[in-house]
């Protein structure tokens, strides 16, 4: 388990029984126990499925519910805001720091079902309370305080034997498909590892039995001795761009130190490893002086087997190629899963470099 966080925690129940956990800054100090939901809630709407793919062998989740969720509402109607009178909210606290609840619209299954491996768990973590607020624009009490949310989650999702892995991602911008707009991300607890996980596996779990290191060890080494595509580095942690960068814009930042998940940091290593990832999308915005459309995810160990393979890294992906350009998923990538950047990594590098980095705070 991590260790005890450093914020507070509280937890309640939302009127159709799903869970919700408050996360408290350090600077909040002891908070009274949260209120109740006091809305009046219909039923969950029935639960996704899981079908396998017998092609490429790969699990498919078919979530039909979800085409009812929220869409874009006016700001006035969001429900990732904190409750206020008579407008009532996923959030029934009126002020919060940093939220955790079950997704109502959850696109992986709450309960087994015939055929399929287990049941999943789908979180919304809310980073703030403030509607207009961002991920790189956060103070970093409140950056620390969303690490240790996502390490003691990860940690007691992982504890699920149902689950083999946990995924933490943030969607940002309408291009990527975002719903809501107040800053948020996701916390996915998956009964299968994922295909891009499980084939990141297979490529480090070769290269361990054919060298005895550590694949992630030794391209971040040969990353650091080019120098090209270095975007920041401290003394813990390290942004790079991936020589064989996929999109436009794709930013590695790993820790320096091999981990496995984001539990297995110190205290330290997680703080700044947080604040570089809300560096690097601070630079992001400042290429394109925008707010840029981007998925950023956290890539930990599976829940059990292989826990000492994959080294623990955050991609960030951008399909922003050019001031009002984007790149879509055409026919070789959508179809046949072969990618064509039309940017030159050392380029995207260079240009996060000489952008602006993120004040402390």
């Amino acid at each position: 388990m991590p260790p005890p966080a450093r914020a507070g925690r509280r937890a309640g129940l939302l009127a159709d029984g799903r869970e919700i956990l408050y996360f408290d800054d350090p600077s909040s100090g002891s908070l009274p126990d949260p209120p109740p939901d006091r809305r009046d809630l219909p039923p969950l709407p029935p639960p996704a499925e899981l079908r396998r793919d017998e092609l490429v062998d790969e699990w498919v989740i078919v979530a039909t519910h979800r085409q009812t969720r929220t869409f874009l509402p006016p700001t006035r109607d969001c429900p990732l805001c904190p409750s206020h009178g008579d407008s009532l909210t996923e959030v029934p606290a009126s002020d919060y720091d940093v939220a955790v609840f079950e997704n109502r619209f959850p696109s992986l299954p709450a309960a087994e079902l015939p055929g399929a491996p287990a049941a999943g768990r789908c979180d919304v973590i809310c980073y703030s309370s403030e509607h207009d607020a961002s991920f790189a624009r956060l103070n970093d009490e409140r950056l620390a305080t969303i690490a240790d949310a996502w390490a003691e989650r990860s940690e007691a999702l992982r504890a699920d034997p149902g689950v083999a892995y946990v995924f933490c991602f943030e969607n940002r911008g309408e291009q990527i498909g975002v719903t809501l707009h107040h800053p948020h991300g996701q916390i996915y607890a998956y009964p299968f590892i994922p295909p891009r996980a499980e084939r990141m596996l297979a490529s480090a779990s070769a290269h361990l039995e054919r060298t005895g290191s550590c694949l992630a060890c030794d391209l971040l080494a040969q990353e650091l001795a080019d120098g090209r595509r270095i975007v920041a580095a401290t003394d813990t942690a390290v942004a790079y761009v991936p020589r064989a960068a996929r999109w436009p814009y794709e930013i590695h930042v790993l820790p320096r130190r091999h981990v496995p998940d984001l539990a297995s940091l110190s205290d330290a290593e997680r703080d700044e490893l947080v604040r570089l990832q809300a560096d690097v999308l601070y630079r992001l915005d400042g290429v394109f002086d925008a707010a840029v459309p981007y998925i950023a995810g956290w890539v930990q160990a599976p829940a059990r087997e292989q826990r000492d393979v994959l080294h623990l890294r955050l991609q960030i992906v951008s399909p922003q190629r050019d001031v009002g350009k984007l790149k879509f998923l055409a026919g070789s990538e959508a179809a046949m899963g072969a990618f064509i950047n039309d940017v030159l990594p050392e380029d995207s590098a260079r240009r996060l470099r000489e952008a602006a980095g993120r004040p402390r705070t």
